[in-house]
């Protein structure tokens, strides 16, 4: 791709030329070569990408001492991440292996490929140019939209429904049944609650590695556009997940719980059944939020950390733990 046709969906402002600059990839400073991009954010950075083999250096607006082809925006990172995405190699459809097992009544769009061992079943409808990968099973029923990409080993059980470009990676379990049981106290005994609902994903969604996410009981479990979950992550069933939350690994949410818009989980977190994370909230790592409680930004500045358990601004979780330090000091000389 022209370095011009960059810009031109990407915006910025380009200097010193090269327009015709053919570009390949993204690369860092230290391993670009003539049709590579790379980015800086500060000027330490900047000094060793203009002095790098790339092609063109995308860097914030400013005064460069150089006769090298610089893409100037306010966000270098992102610019750069969504020229790789724009210059990543878009794979050729390949069709039906013939070790994949494909039901008569499921439906695949054009452009569609489905792998080795891939088992597609009855009812299924996968939306054009949607990858399957090998050994991935798409149950009875499951509605995939277009551009999507299942990687091996994947399982979408009954009732799940993915929108457009939604990545789910290998070993990523969706739909199972949620974790509910009624106990009979009489005798010890647990009866599964009925888990026959669905699981919808939105436009955008990504999941990582043996990641798990369960349909709903009655109604449904929904993660909603743009959401980027890490790998080892669980969601149990009637959980809403909003728009553009990013939630890291090992993070456990609890039945019947939401999560509001752009919130952000750091790994290691635990979210009890019922409770609810306000939009924007951001909870630090090994955080918890108990079962039925509700945090939010209310009467907070913009960027605050929530940490430990329960959940609390950070400043005032340090704030506790050096007066539990100094009482504990004072309580060992007062001991001897």
């Amino acid at each position: 791709m022209k370095l011009g046709e960059l810009i031109e969906q990407l915006g910025g402002t380009l200097t010193n030329g090269g327009e015709e600059i053919s570009i390949e990839a993204v690369s860092t400073s230290s391993r670009a070569t003539a049709t590579d991009l790379v980015f800086a954010e500060d000027s330490t950075s900047a000094a060793i990408a203009l002095a790098s083999a790339a092609a063109a250096v995308i860097l914030r607006p400013g005064a460069y001492l150089s006769g090298k082809p610089i893409i100037e925006t306010p966000n270098p990172r992102l610019w750069f991440a969504r020229a790789a995405q724009l210059l990543k190699p878009v794979p050729v459809a390949s069709g039906v292996h013939p070790t994949a097992v494909v039901a008569a009544t499921a439906k695949l769009a054009a452009n569609t490929t489905i792998g080795p061992g891939a088992v597609v079943e009855e009812n299924a409808i996968i939306g054009e140019n949607t990858r399957v990968d090998a050994g991935a099973v798409i149950g009875a029923g499951v509605q995939i939209g277009a551009s999507c990409h299942i990687y091996p080993h994947a399982v979408l059980y009954a009732g799940t429904t993915l929108g457009d470009r939604v990545v789910i990676h290998a070993g990523v379990v969706l739909g199972a049944d949620g974790f509910g049981y009624v106990r009979d106290h009489s005798t010890g005994t647990y009866t599964q609650f009925p888990q026959q609902g669905t699981l919808v994903l939105e436009d955008g969604v990504e999941i990582g590695a043996n990641s798990t996410i369960d349909r709903g009981a009655l109604a449904e479990t929904r993660i909603c556009r743009g959401t980027k979950i890490d790998n080892l992550v669980h969601i149990g069933h009637n959980c809403d997940i909003g728009e553009d939350v990013v939630i890291a690994a090992l993070t456990g949410i609890s039945g019947s719980s939401s999560v509001g818009k752009g919130a952000v989980i750091a790994g290691q977190v635990g979210i009890g059944d019922h409770a609810h994370v306000g939009p924007g909230v951001i909870l630090g790592g090994q955080a918890g939020v108990l079962s039925g409680k509700t945090v939010t930004n209310e009467g907070l500045k913009p960027g605050t950390v929530l940490w430990g358990t329960p959940a609390r601004p950070l400043m005032q979780v340090l704030r506790e733990l050096a007066t539990l330090a100094r009482l504990i000091r004072h309580r060992s000389k007062d001991s001897q």
